[in-house]
């Protein structure tokens, strides 16, 4: 299952070579999201591998980013004790236009619409 979601680069970080036959770069974006009258910022670390460790290279910290991901899980044993390990697995990054010059104008909000108009159902 594939997921995406948008956010502020903040880190990115050199490739490893984890085995030989395995490499890894990490990056980690920022999502501020408003709920409530709050504001709530998420900080989450996203993996790139093996060919694709080089796909966050053309993208600038404090540069706004979509990220297509998959959500990978492992179950770890040693020594009897078990360890589960969870990545977002990045496997595509789209630089994300500036809301400056859009011709789209912004929707409204459900609390903008006026209560008139709320309930006018024709049943």
């Amino acid at each position: 299952m594939s997921f995406e979601i948008t956010g502020k680069l903040t880190e990115k970080f050199n490739t490893q070579e984890v085995t030989n036959t395995f490499k890894k770069r990490e990056f980690v974006i920022e999502k501020v999201e408003n709920a409530g009258g709050r504001e709530f910022t998420e900080v989450i670390k996203f993996q790139l591998s093996q060919d694709r460790c080089d796909l966050i290279d053309p993208y600038n910290l404090n540069e706004d980013i979509k990220v297509h991901f998959n959500i990978k899980g492992r179950k770890w044993e040693k020594d009897g004790r078990v360890s589960y390990f969870t990545n977002l697995e990045a496997w595509r990054l789209e630089k994300v236009a500036t809301e400056q010059g859009s011709d789209i104008p912004p929707q409204p909000a459900l609390d903008d619409i006026p209560p008139e108009t709320e309930n006018d159902l024709p049943f």
